[in-house]
C-alpha cells in the first residue's frame, strides 16, 4: 500500500507540474507577436522573424542540452533538475515583462532554451516512480498533461492579456510556473536506489555509445522524432489550407481552431489506450501500427473538403500519433538502465525537440513551392518510421 500511495502521489505531482508549465507557457507565447509589435517594431516582417526567431531558439536549444540535463539528473537526482528548471523559468518569464527591445526577448528565449528541458525530466520521473507494468500510463498520463496545457493555455491567456495587459500576463505565466515548483517540492520523492546519485561518488557510468546501443533505443528516437515533426507540421499550414477549400477569412481561425483540438484529443486518447495495447501486442507493432494509423487519417483528411470528414480523420491521426509516441517513450524507458533513465529521456526529448524545431521551418520552406508538399513528406516519414520499427526492432522490447 506505502509503495502505491508514494507512486500515486509521485505520478500527481509530475502531471499537475507538466500541466502547469506547459499551460504557462502557451499563456504568453501565442502573443508574442503582438508583444514585439508593441515593443516597436512596426514591420510585419519583421514582427514575423523576430517572432520565429524567438519562438524557435528554446527548442532548438533544449534539444542539444537535454542528454546533458539528463545526465544530470542521473547523477544528482531528477527532483533537484526539475526544481532548477522551474525556478529558472520563473526568473526568465518575470524578467520578459522589463524588455524594452526585441533582441532582449530572443536573448531571454535563448537563456530559457539552456536552463530548460524539465518535460522529458517529468517523463523521466513518472517511468521511474511507476511500477514496471504501468510505465506507459505513467507517461502517457504526463504526456496528457503536455498537451492539456497548451489546449488551455491560449484561452487564459487571452483573457488575462485583455484584463492586465501583455506584460502583466509573463507575471501570470511566472505565477504558474511557481505553482508548478510548489507541487514538485512538496510532494515529489526521488525513488530511492541507485539510479539516483548513482555516479555521484565516482560509480560506473553508462556510456552514451552504450545508451545509443541498446535494443530499439534508436529506432525510438527516430520514431519520436517522426511523430513530432508530423503532428507539428499542420500548424503553419491548416488555416491556409481551410481557406483554399473555400472556408471565409471569418470561418478560418475557428476551424482551424476545431481541427486542431480534434487531433489533440485523438492523441490524448492514443496516450492512454497505449498500456493496454502493450499488454496485448508486441512494442514494434503498437508503434508501427501507430504511425500506420496516423498515415491513414492524414491521408483522408487530404482526400476530403468535408469539414466534418476531415474532424474524424485529424481524430484517427491523433489516435495513432498518441499510441505511437508514449509506446515509444515505453520502450525507450524499459530500453536504458536504471541508473541512466534521465539521461536516456534526455535523449528521448532531444528527439522530440528536434522534430518541433525543424518541423515548421521545413513546413514553411516547402509551401512555397506547393502547399500540401509536407504533408507528401509526412506521409512519407510516418511509412518509413513504421517499416524500420515493425522489421528492425526486436520484439523482446516488451519485456
Amino acid at each position: 500500500m506505502a509503495d502505491r500511495e508514494f507512486w500515486r502521489r509521485n505520478q500527481f505531482a509530475v502531471t499537475a507540474a507538466s500541466f502547469m508549465g506547459f499551460a504557462g507557457f502557451t499563456l504568453v507565447m501565442p502573443f508574442l507577436p503582438l508583444y514585439i509589435h508593441q515593443l516597436g517594431v512596426d514591420d510585419v516582417g519583421e514582427i514575423a522573424l523576430w517572432a520565429g526567431l524567438s519562438l524557435g531558439v528554446t527548442p532548438a536549444v533544449t534539444a542539444v542540452l537535454s542528454p546533458f540535463w539528463g545526465r544530470m539528473a542521473d547523477r544528482f537526482g531528477r527532483k533537484l533538475m526539475v526544481e532548477r528548471s522551474l525556478v529558472s523559468f520563473v526568473i526568465i518569464m518575470s524578467a520578459m515583462a522589463y524588455v524594452t527591445e526585441a533582441w532582449h526577448v530572443l536573448a531571454l528565449r535563448a537563456i530559457q532554451g539552456v536552463f530548460a528541458g524539465y518535460g522529458g525530466l517529468t517523463l523521466a520521473m513518472a517511468a521511474e516512480s511507476a511500477p514496471r507494468d504501468r510505465m506507459a500510463t505513467a507517461i502517457g498520463l504526463v504526456q496528457t498533461a503536455q498537451r492539456l496545457g497548451p489546449a488551455l493555455g491560449p484561452v487564459i491567456g487571452g483573457v488575462v492579456a485583455e484584463v492586465v495587459g501583455l506584460r502583466q500576463a509573463f507575471f501570470v505565466t511566472a505565477g504558474f510556473y511557481l505553482v508548478a515548483l510548489g507541487v514538485v517540492v512538496v510532494l515529489y520523492r526521488d525513488p530511492a536506489g541507485p539510479s539516483v546519485g548513482a555516479t555521484r561518488d565516482g560509480g560506473a557510468r553508462v556510456s552514451v555509445r552504450r545508451l545509443l546501443s541498446a535494443p530499439g533505443f534508436a529506432l525510438v528516437m527516430a520514431a519520436i522524432f517522426v511523430m513530432t515533426f508530423v503532428d507539428r507540421s499542420f500548424a503553419p499550414i491548416l488555416p491556409l489550407y481551410i481557406e483554399r477549400l473555400g472556408a471565409s477569412p471569418a470561418q478560418v481561425p475557428l476551424v482551424s481552431g476545431i481541427l486542431f483540438s480534434v487531433a489533440a484529443l485523438g492523441a490524448v486518447a492514443g496516450n492512454q489506450a497505449c498500456e493496454a495495447l502493450l499488454r496485448r501486442v508486441a512494442p514494434p507493432v503498437v508503434i508501427a501500427g501507430g504511425a500506420v494509423v496516423s498515415a491513414a487519417g492524414l491521408g483522408a483528411f487530404l482526400a476530403t473538403g468535408h469539414v466534418g470528414v476531415m474532424a474524424a480523420a485529424l481524430l484517427v491521426f491523433g489516435v495513432g500519433g498518441g499510441t505511437a509516441i508514449t509506446a515509444a517513450y515505453s520502450v525507450g524507458g524499459r530500453a536504458v538502465p536504471a541508473e541512466a533513465h534521465a539521461t536516456g529521456f534526455g535523449f528521448l526529448t532531444g528527439a522530440s525537440l528536434a522534430g518541433l524545431a525543424l518541423s515548421p521551418v521545413v513546413s514553411g520552406l516547402l509551401s512555397k513551392g506547393h502547399l500540401l508538399a509536407i504533408f507528401a513528406v509526412d506521409l512519407a516519414l510516418l511509412a518509413g518510421v513504421a517499416l524500420a520499427v515493425f522489421r528492425r526492432m526486436p520484439p523482446h522490447t516488451r519485456e
